[in-house]
């Protein structure tokens, strides 16, 4: 059981002009080196050769030689090594088949970031310096370090929305399990209520994005009618809509931190569906309200919060049928449409809500798995036997 964690506390930031001067040059030479270094792999690849981080790192060591690449020198060298070790780490994921090959970053899609290692920056009194720089960054310290940290590691970023963030990695001693609690719950997600709970408890869906759709549509209409190309009034527009998309995305994220938060802190064991979301939202009809939910992001809060505080996170396989199968007999019922809400069991009797029937379930099945393992193949028309499958929540340091 962790006695501390790894943790990043992102503040933002006020640059100087000299300061985002710098920083913009550093994200584009950043940017640079990925791209080179990722097209000499492939090349090399192609080949039928392989290129590891030193033969990359050597290879930037000429670049900075050449006339054409000078200007890599006017940054500091710790960003640009570390976007090689980025490109290793990718890379190291697509051979272990956890992700796709690496794509070239792209000046306008692509986030703005460098990371500076302890050797890059200076960290003394609350006050931050970076590498190449006089003085330090005017960072807004909305919440306290944890007494005593010292950051590992610094990324510094700039958002589509033109916001600047600082990110710092620190060793947090006070996260701790917390006292163990006799009490577990099973969460069923969905659209009309983003958490039904095995309680009772149903949770408003806020629908961040509806609430701004006609704010965002009206200005991208606003951007769709500016002359492409890099002119001004092209950026203004685009700008206007990053920060429409920003404002959305940052009240999805408070709304899942405070319930993620909640959920983990009273419950022992909290039981979830193993739902894939990248299949669902090839749902024309429901892809946009099923990305608002943002159900990857409400179970990746969870899971790495579970870790952090000594609570279980238990994973029921998909084809478990949780709607379709009464909580009080077990029987099956033939179909299940979602528009039906509720429904009666033709064996028992029970007049059941649809989703607090899936919670319920969920959470038996959750509690069978966590007793007993898994091993039984999911069983469509039958009750009993569904399969169920503990989620091993992985160490994260966000």
């Amino acid at each position: 059981m962790a006695t501390g964690v790894k943790r990043a506390f992102k503040y933002r930031f006020y640059p100087t002009d000299a300061q985002a001067a710098e920083l913009s040059r550093t994200f584009g030479c950043v940017r640079k080196v990925y791209n080179m270094a990722l097209a000499a792999r492939t090349e090399a690849w192609a080949r039928q050769e392989r290129v590891n981080y030193n033969q990359t790192s050597a290879l930037l060591t000429a670049w900075k030689k050449t006339e054409e690449l000078a200007y890599l020198n006017e940054v500091s060298s710790v960003p640009l090594q570390q976007a090689l070790r980025h490109l290793q780490s990718a890379f190291a994921n697509f051979f272990a088949q956890r992700a796709k090959y690496p794509r070239f970053k792209a000046k306008k899609t692509s986030r703005a970031s460098a990371e500076y290692t302890s050797s890059a920056f200076r960290f003394r009194d609350g006050r931050l310096t970076l590498a190449k720089m006089a003085a330090p960054l005017d960072i807004v310290w909305s919440r306290p370090l944890p007494d005593n940290a010292t950051p590992t590691t610094v990324t510094v970023s700039r958002d589509s929305a033109g916001r600047w963030y600082v990110s710092l990695l620190c060793e947090d001693r006070y996260v701790k399990p917390l006292t163990a609690v006799d009490r577990a719950v099973g969460i069923d997600v969905g659209l009309n209520h983003l958490l039904t709970l095995s309680t009772g408890e149903k949770i408003t869906n806020p629908r961040h994005e509806r609430r701004d759709r006609e704010r965002l549509a009206k200005a991208q209409r606003e951007l769709s009618r500016k002359a492409k190309g890099e002119g001004a009034n092209r950026r203004k527009a685009r700008r206007e809509v990053a920060k429409i998309h920003a404002r959305i995305a940052d009240r999805r994220r408070d709304v899942l931190h405070k319930l993620t938060t909640r959920l983990v802190r009273e419950n022992q064991t909290l039981v979830i569906e193993d739902l894939t979301v990248r299949n669902m939202v090839k749902n024309r009809s429901l892809a946009r309200a099923i990305s608002d939910a943002a159900w990857s992001q409400f179970r990746s809060m969870l899971e790495y919060k579970a870790d952090w505080y000594g609570r279980q996170v238990v994973a029921v396989d998909r084809f478990f049928p949780s709607s379709k199968l009464c909580s009080t007999c077990g029987s099956l019922a033939e179909a299940m449409p979602l528009h039906v809400r509720t429904w009666t069991c033709g064996s028992c009797g029970t007049a059941h809500d649809r989703d607090v029937n899936a919670a319920n379930n969920l959470l038996a099945a959750g509690l069978a798995v966590s007793v007993c393992g898994a091993g039984v193949r999911p069983q469509r028309r039958t009750p009993g036997g569904q399969s169920t499958m503990k989620q091993k929540t992985p160490r994260r340091e966000p």
